[in-house]
C-alpha cells in the first residue's frame, strides 16, 4: 500500500510534466498562439491526471481497508476515510508542491536577476504564497474528494475538478499576481471551510477546541504522573 501511494504521488505528477513537454518540443516554436494554447491543455490535461490518480487511489484505499476490517477482529475499519483522505491529500499537495518549486529554486541560483528589465520583482514571493495555496488546496481537495465518493455526491467531486482547474488557469495571469494570488486564497478559504464540515467539523466543536473545554481531547491527551 505504501508502495502503491508512492505511486500515486509521483506518477500523478510526473506523467502530466513530461506530456507538457513533448506538446511543446513537437509544437512550432514560433508559434506564440500556438505554445499558449498547447500549454492550457497541458494544464487542463495535468489536472483532469491528476484527479483521476486522486479517484483511483481512493478506490485502492478502499479496498484495502475492507481487507484490513475483514482480517481484524474488529467491528471498525482501523483507519477512517477521512484520516486516508487528510494523508493522502497531504502527500499529494507537498509533491506538487515540490514539482511547483523546484523549478522556481534553479532559477534563483542565477545568472539572472528578477527584475532587471522592468518586471515585477515580486516573483519568489508570490511563487511561495502560491505553492502555499497548492498544497493546503490539495489537502482540502483530498477530504472533499474522499467523502464526496463515500456519500455519492458526484457534484461535490465535480465541484473539487472545477476549482482545481479554476486555480490552475489562474496562473496564466501571471505576472499580474494580484489577479491570480487572491482569487486562489479566495477559493483555498471556501475550500477549507468545506473541508472542515466534511471531516465532521462543527462551529461548537471549534470554539471547545480553542477555549480548551473540549472533555474529549482532554482526556486524550491526558497523561498520569
Amino acid at each position: 500500500l505504501t508502495l502503491c501511494w508512492f505511486f500515486y504521488l509521483a506518477i500523478g505528477h510526473h506523467i502530466p510534466i513530461y506530456t507538457q513537454c513533448l506538446i511543446l518540443v513537437i509544437s512550432n516554436k514560433e508559434s506564440a498562439a500556438q505554445q499558449k494554447g498547447l500549454l492550457i491543455f497541458g494544464v487542463v490535461l495535468s489536472v483532469l491526471l491528476q484527479e483521476t490518480f486522486r479517484f483511483a487511489y481512493y478506490k485502492l484505499l478502499k479496498k484495502a481497508n475492507e481487507g484490513l476490517l475483514t482480517l481484524s477482529q474488529e467491528e471498525t475499519m482501523p483507519i477512517s476515510i477521512r484520516q486516508l483522505a487528510y494523508v493522502s491529500g497531504l502527500g499529494f499537495g507537498f509533491m506538487s508542491g515540490a514539482f511547483s518549486v523546484v523549478n522556481i529554486l534553479a532559477d534563483s541560483a542565477g545568472p539572472g536577476t528578477v527584475g532587471i528589465h522592468g518586471d515585477s520583482q515580486h516573483y519568489f514571493l508570490s511563487s511561495a504564497f502560491m505553492t502555499m495555496a497548492i498544497i493546503l488546496l490539495h489537502m482540502f481537495w483530498g477530504v472533499v474528494f474522499f467523502d464526496a465518493c463515500e456519500k455519492q455526491r458526484w457534484w461535490a467531486v465535480g465541484a473539487v475538478v472545477i476549482s482545481h482547474l479554476l486555480v490552475s488557469c489562474l496562473t496564466f495571469q501571471n505576472p499580474e499576481y494580484v489577479a491570480s494570488l487572491v482569487p486562489t486564497y479566495v477559493i483555498l478559504f471556501l475550500m477549507g471551510v468545506w473541508a472542515f464540515y466534511s471531516a465532521g467539523g462543527s462551529l461548537k466543536n471549534l470554539k471547545l477546541c480553542l477555549t480548551c473545554k473540549d472533555k474529549d481531547l482532554l482526556l486524550a491527551n491526558h497523561r498520569p504522573r
